[in-house]
């Protein structure tokens, strides 16, 4: 029986490699990680994308997140962001699920069985003009893709300039007053989601919004974290 699995296991993967080489026939793409020819991630970036989510922290708020953003992660995340590389979606789904899974633990280490019952997924929105460029949501369709669910309980109240370039103070002022909850949310315990954290900013400004509805943060969950010992590089146009 296990050598038959093993067979099994042999003759898919040489199924899938025959079905995309023939795929890259018909229609040639490269590597959003490094532009290696006819793959969406090759085998060195794909393992470049394995997740080992870490909390860190942007004020009293506590982020768990993925990976860092820088080399190829940084790379894809653009990529998938704004160049609509979105065959890297299932890649960057998986890191994004185990750092929700890692933040709703942390929130509910008695009971983790029911962590995904008692606290609601909300996603930060993209600006309207993101939304215009991209035509989706990158968070929601990570979310979608790892099985989980988010919730649009914030929405933009006011137009927000470009993040790029600005100091980490230019950034709290800018999102400052730019989200608002959607409905009263007294009583519900929330973990924001969103793709990457840099300063926080927007994390802290979406925490505002929700507790002023009367909601409870109990943590964030990120794809990716520019640490500040690094410099910002690989930016995309909205990573806060």
């Amino acid at each position: 029986m296990t050598s038959d699995r093993g067979v099994m296991q042999t003759v898919r993967a040489a199924t899938r490699a025959a079905f995309l080489d023939a795929w890259a026939v018909l229609m040639p793409t490269q590597c959003s990680g490094c532009g290696t020819p006819d793959r969406a991630l090759c085998a060195a970036c794909l393992s470049a994308l394995r997740a080992e989510p870490r909390a860190v922290y942007r004020e009293d708020l506590t982020v768990w997140s993925a990976l860092e953003y820088t080399g190829v992660v940084g790379r894809v995340l653009v990529a998938y962001k704004d160049g609509g590389r979105t065959d890297a979606a299932p890649a960057l789904a998986v890191a994004l699920r185990l750092a929700v899974g890692a933040a709703l633990v942390a929130a509910e280490p008695v009971e983790p069985t029911q962590v995904s019952s008692g606290i609601v997924l909300v996603t930060v929105p993209s600006s309207r003009r993101a939304w215009r460029a991209r035509g989706f949501h990158p968070v929601d369709l990570l979310l979608s893709r790892a099985g989980l669910r988010g919730s649009a309980l914030l929405r933009p109240r006011a137009g927000v300039a470009d993040q790029v370039g600005l100091g980490r103070q230019q950034r709290m002022d800018n999102r400052s007053g730019t989200l608002v909850a959607t409905r009263p949310l007294a009583g519900s315990r929330i973990l924001l989601v969103d793709d990457i954290v840099t300063t926080g900013a927007t994390l802290l400004e979406a925490r505002r919004a929700l507790r002023q509805a009367g909601g409870e943060v109990v943590g964030a969950a990120t794809v990716a974290e520019t640490r500040r010992h690094h410099p910002d590089i690989h930016r995309s146009r909205e990573t806060d």
